[in-house]
């Protein structure tokens, strides 16, 4: 028994990569691509790069016009976490904050712009 868990283990470890990261370069060009699980992880690990935010926050804002919505969500909180360094990010986040077809991605947006500019947008209400 001892002997499968090990087993199972390593194959997870295996099909991780075993902590091989990619690089902000490679996520972004993950968000291009066909396969949504591909486009998720990336947006989700994207906002980690705060290094970056010169790539990152213009991929994001790309981001935010995925036809999935939980990637069109991931970008917009992943906007947030960047502050001021995403304030060219605006005007698609306010676009996304008043348009969006999903009801969850407009509140994100609202918060994301909240955290970039909080003198011009509150934090919304719940």
């Amino acid at each position: 028994m001892r002997m499968l868990i090990y087993l199972v283990l390593l194959l997870c470890l295996l099909t991780c990569g075993c902590g091989k990261s990619k690089s902000t370069d490679e996520l972004i060009q993950d968000l291009k691509s066909p396969q949504e699980g591909d486009r998720l992880k990336a947006v989700r690990l994207l906002p980690q790069r705060t290094r970056d935010a010169a790539k990152v926050v213009p991929a994001l804002m790309e981001a935010l016009k995925d036809k999935e919505g939980d990637i069109r969500l991931s970008a917009a909180i992943g906007l947030g976490y960047f502050g001021e360094q995403a304030k060219d990010a605006i005007p698609v986040l306010q676009q996304a904050a008043q348009r969006d077809r999903n009801p969850r991605v407009r509140k994100q947006a609202g918060i994301a712009l909240s955290r970039i500019d909080p003198a011009h947008f509150p934090t919304p209400q719940k």
